[in-house]
């Protein structure tokens, strides 16, 4: 016989009692985590554009970290992510880490039509991501000094 888990467990935090369903309600939707990578992937583009390659490779690093907590979070998703980050996300990280403009432009459009293919192939056809015109304007994206 398999016992039921009980609705009513709980977690004790410094500001009171937590039930399990309360912290999974908490958890950062697909909409919140994708958003994060859009803005990330941004980054990262203007980074490298800039010629602030450790920007980003920082970037990139975000990129594959939110798309691992997605992957756990949203396990029918598992299967495309690991599949984006073992092809054309590591074109991204081989383009950063040899500091080609060139191989990064390519490996980065491959990459956003893959994702965006892969929008459609979930149903999400009509989530289209573009690279904004403009760069960010919250961090220097220049070459850093050595």
């Amino acid at each position: 016989m398999v016992a039921s888990m009980s609705d009513d467990r709980t977690v004790r935090t410094k500001h009171g009692q937590l039930t399990l369903e309360q912290l999974a309600e908490l958890l950062p939707s697909t909409g919140q985590l994708m958003q994060s990578v859009g803005e990330c992937w941004w980054k990262c583009a203007y980074a490298a554009r800039g010629g602030n390659w450790p920007l980003a490779a920082y970037f990139a690093r975000r990129v594959r970290s939110l798309q691992r907590d997605l992957a756990v979070l949203r396990p029918k998703h598992r299967e495309r992510l690991e599949t984006f980050e073992s092809g054309v996300l590591a074109a991204v990280f081989t383009a950063i880490a040899a500091e080609d403009r060139d191989a990064f432009d390519r490996a980065f459009a491959t990459a956003t039509a893959l994702a965006n293919e892969m929008h459609v192939q979930t149903g999400y056809g009509y989530i289209r991501w573009v690279l904004p015109g403009e760069a960010p304007t919250d961090l220097d994206l220049g070459r850093p000094e050595r």
